[in-house]
């Protein structure tokens, strides 16, 4: 049957007698009303959605998406902002702790002395064979002159940790034959006379609330050498004029020279370091061989210049070399520190 004979037949159909149903055309009619109100529901969805997705495209503050961009709806760690945590409070003498340059710390015993207490504390170290610092943290003390006195059993050993401000670390050496345990002694004790500078005035001492934290550590040396940063540029000072600098790392440079020229005025040398044992690094000076001055290194992490400028004198017109020697003792095994050494001459 071809298309026009199909169309034949539907005429000729269409053309006879109504079928026998009274109801039939009602029904018909029923039926394209129907469709009818689909068809403008349909119409008047789709009109809306294109309006409401055209005024979300042009609201004020966001980008219209170019034709390649591509629509994707982020995860929820994107779309949530993580609330920022309050900082919890560090311990100050922790049970252990990893060093700047990677030397892990572990805590052995804890003391405290105070000037309101007990001025003394005693505590019992097992020995390893690892070496040992004693920690301490000091309250009260803004204008304190009073510093804490360690000693093995009952001899010194040359530590007296003064009152500043956060966490200080001192060697303590275990003399040879102490057995595998040690009695560790703390004496608070006032380790200067007199008054204390504050803001260019000088102000008597204040004592009473002075209280010191102690922790006896042991510690392991990292596994490999952590430079650490170098030391900030050395200051010109009020009535010297920086003459000359050297640099260096401990352990690899552990010496240095000025050649000089006397004028008649005083010299001055000092020395500031970085790295987590920079404070144990001594210097000794001597002038043509002749020892002028011995000192350990400062920290210079802000604040005015922590130098002492010790002066030394070299004879107008005479020629002079300084020398300057290194040393720690006990060593810090791959524990660098940086330092740098300033000669100043008066102006």
């Amino acid at each position: 049957m071809t298309v026009q004979d199909l169309r034949d037949v539907l005429r000729s159909h269409g053309e006879g007698p109504a079928p026998a149903n009274p109801v039939r055309h009602e029904q018909v009619q029923a039926r394209i009303r129907a469709i009818r109100r689909r068809r403008r529901a349909a119409a008047t969805g789709a009109a809306l959605s294109a309006v409401a997705v055209v005024a979300l495209a042009f609201l004020p503050g966001r980008a219209q998406p170019g034709p390649d961009t591509v629509a994707v709806a982020p995860s929820p760690d994107r779309t949530s902002t993580p609330r920022s945590r309050p900082a919890e409070r560090q311990e100050p003498l922790p049970r252990a702790f990893t060093a700047a340059d990677s030397a892990e710390y572990r805590r052995l015993a804890v003391a405290a002395v105070a000037a309101a207490g007990s001025t003394k504390a005693t505590v019992t170290v097992p020995v390893s064979g690892r070496p040992l610092d004693v920690a301490a943290v000091c309250s009260g003390g803004v204008r304190s002159s009073m510093g804490v006195r360690i000693r093995i059993g009952s001899a010194p050993t040359g530590n007296l940790l003064p009152c500043e401000k956060g966490r200080r670390l001192a060697p303590l050496v275990v003399p040879a034959g102490a057995g595998d345990r040690i009695k560790v002694s703390f004496e608070l004790v006032n380790r200067l006379s007199g008054c204390i500078m504050a803001k260019g005035s000088c102000v008597p001492p204040d004592n009473r609330k002075v209280a010191f934290s102690l922790a006896v550590y042991e510690w392991a040396p990292p596994e490999r050498p952590i430079e650490p940063p170098a030391p900030r540029a050395l200051p010109e000072i009020r009535g010297y004029r920086l003459a000359d600098t050297r640099t260096g790392t401990w352990p690899r440079d552990r010496s240095l020279a000025f050649d000089v020229l006397g004028d008649g005025r005083p010299l001055a040398i000092d020395q500031i370091c970085t790295g987590d044992v920079a404070s144990r690094l001594s210097f000794t000076v001597k002038v043509n061989g002749r020892l002028a001055s011995r000192a350990t290194c400062g920290v210079w992490t802000s604040g005015p210049f922590p130098g002492a400028l010790p002066e030394l004198k070299v004879p107008k017109g005479r020629k002079a070399v300084i020398t300057v020697k290194l040393g720690m003792s006990p060593e810090a095994p791959n524990r660098p520190v940086r330092w740098s050494v300033g000669l100043w001459r008066r102006r």
